[in-house]
C-alpha cells in the first residue's frame, strides 16, 4: 500500500499564504507513525506564520462537510491539533453511558482510551452515523467489535506508541518487586529501620516466563536479558526466529508456567483469556513464583491469586492493571503486604502519551477519509487452551502486546 506523502514534504512546498483559500486542496495526513514530526511542525515558523497554521487553514479550506470526532478521554496535545485540522472535535471528558448514547448519533468518530466502554447500545444509538472508532492504545477489549462490525463501523488502534513505555514498566515492577522497594519506603517513612525483613532476590539467573510474546512482551524480553536473567515465552503465533535472535526459547503454557521464577503477562483480555490464570493454573507453578502484570487485569482471577500468595504458592505479585479500575478501596489484594501496586500506568510516560496520541490521530483521519487502516482491528477469535501440547489457540493478529 502506498503510503500518503509525508506531512513536512506538503508543508514545505506551500507558499507564505494566510488566506485560507489560497491554501492546497491536495494536502494530506500520512499513515506513518512519525510522532516526533508532528509534535514539532507546530513551532516551526515560516514567513510570518507557523506551519500549523498552514495546516489548520488548508483545512479550512475544504471544510464544507467536515466531519465531526468525539474524544471521550484526555488526547496529548499534538493529536488534537491533528484532528482539529481535519474535523471538529468536541471534548467531553467522563461522560456516563447515557451522555455518550446521546451524543454518539452526532458524530462521525469516537476516540477513546480503556475507560470509555463502546457497547452495542453505542453503536446502536450511533443510527449508522459513526464510522471509526479510534481506541488511543493497544488493548481493544472495551470496545465491542462484533457490534461495530455489525454497525458497519471501522475501529483502528495505536499498537506501536507505547510498547517501550509498557516494557519499561514491567522491568521497573519486577526489579521494584525483587527488592521490596515500596514495602521498604513505606516503612522507612513510617519512621522504621527493617533492613532484615526486607530481603530481596536477585535477578541474575533466574527465569523469567514471558506470556504473551507480542511487541511489548518481546521488549520485556531484551531487558531482561540484559539484567542476566534466563527468558523463556509461551505464544503460538511468536515467529520462531524472532524469539531466537533475542535468545527466547518459545515453549508451552505448562512448560513455562512451571519452570518459571518469574511470569510476566503480556495477553490480551478476551473472553478465552479471561481468568485464565486461575487456581488450577496457580497450582501447576514453582512454588516461591513471582508474578507481574502489566497487561489487563481479567487475565488474573484476584481471588486465586489472593489466595496462592497467602499458601506461599506465589511470593509476591506486581500489579499494574485490575479486574476492576480503579479496584474497591478496601481490596485485600491491594493492601497484600507482598504485592507491589500502580495506577495503570504501563503507557505514562510524556513521550508514549504524545506518540499515541499522533498515531491514533492519524489513523482517524485516514479512516475518514476513505484510506486504508494499517491499525484497522478485527474481531478477535480465541479457543482457551491451557494443554501442554502444542496445539495454538487463535488470536487476533493484533499480537499478545
Amino acid at each position: 500500500m502506498a503510503l500518503a506523502t509525508p506531512l513536512r514534504h506538503l508543508v514545505a512546498a506551500q507558499p507564505a499564504a494566510t488566506d485560507p483559500t489560497g491554501a492546497p486542496a491536495s494536502l494530506t495526513f500520512p499513515l506513518h507513525h512519525h510522532g516526533r514530526l508532528h509534535a514539532r511542525f507546530t513551532a516551526t515558523p515560516s514567513s510570518g506564520t507557523t506551519r500549523a497554521t498552514r495546516v489548520v487553514a488548508t483545512a479550512a479550506a475544504g471544510a464544507a462537510g467536515r466531519p465531526t470526532v468525539l474524544v471521550t478521554e484526555k488526547l496529548g496535545a499534538a493529536g488534537l491539533e491533528l484532528l482539529r485540522a481535519f474535523a471538529n472535535v468536541d471534548c467531553a471528558y467522563e461522560l456516563t453511558a447515557e451522555e455518550l448514547r446521546a451524543k454518539v448519533s452526532l458524530v462521525d468518530a469516537l476516540v477513546v482510551r480503556s475507560a470509555t466502554r463502546v457497547s452495542r447500545e453505542v453503536f446502536e444509538a450511533a443510527r449508522g452515523r459513526l464510522r471509526v472508532v479510534g481506541r488511543a492504545g493497544v488493548g481493544i477489549d472495551n470496545v465491542d467489535l462484533q457490534a461495530a462490525t455489525e454497525a458497519g463501523c471501522l475501529v483502528v488502534n495505536a499498537p506501536t506508541a507505547n510498547t517501550v513505555a509498557a516494557a519499561e514498566h514491567a522491568v521497573a515492577l519486577l526489579a521494584a518487586m525483587a527488592r521490596n522497594v515500596a514495602q521498604a519506603d513505606a516503612s522507612l517513612k513510617a519512621g522504621k529501620w527493617q533492613r532484615s525483613k526486607y530481603v530481596g532476590v536477585s535477578l541474575v539467573g533466574k527465569t523469567l516466563a514471558i506470556m504473551g510474546f507480542g511487541k511489548v512482551g518481546s521488549e520485556v524480553a531484551r531487558r531482561a536479558k540484559g539484567l542476566g536473567m534466563d527468558v523463556i515465552a509461551h505464544d503460538p503465533y511468536a515467529p520462531v526466529d524472532r524469539a531466537r535472535a533475542i535468545g527466547v526459547d518459545l515453549v508451552s503454557f505448562d512448560e513455562a508456567i512451571s519452570t518459571a521464577d518469574f511470569i510476566s503477562l503480556h495477553m490480551p483480555l478476551t473472553p478465552s483469556t479471561t481468568k485464565l490464570f486461575d487456581d488450577e493454573t496457580f497450582a501447576k507453578m514453582t512454588k516461591g513464583v513471582r508474578i507481574i502484570n502489566v497487561a489487563r487485569g481479567g487475565v488474573v482471577d484476584e481471588e486465586a491469586l489472593l489466595r496462592a500468595l497467602d499458601n506461599g504458592t506465589v511470593a509476591q505479585a506486581a500489579l499494574d492493571v485490575f479486574f476492576e479500575e480503579p479496584p474497591p478501596k478496601d481490596s485485600k489484594l491491594v493492601h497484600h503486604e507482598n504485592v507491589t501496586v500502580t495506577p495503570h500506568l504501563g503507557a505514562s510516560t510524556m513521550e508514549a502519551q504524545e506518540g499515541v496520541a499522533i498515531e491514533i490521530a492519524e489513523a482517524v483521519i485516514g479512516a475518514l477519509k476513505g484510506e486504508l487502516a494499517a491499525t484497522a482491528v478485527k474481531s478477535p477469535i480465541y479457543s482457551r487452551q491451557k494443554k501442554s501440547d502444542d496445539t495454538p489457540p487463535l488470536r487476533h493478529k493484533g499480537g499478545s502486546a
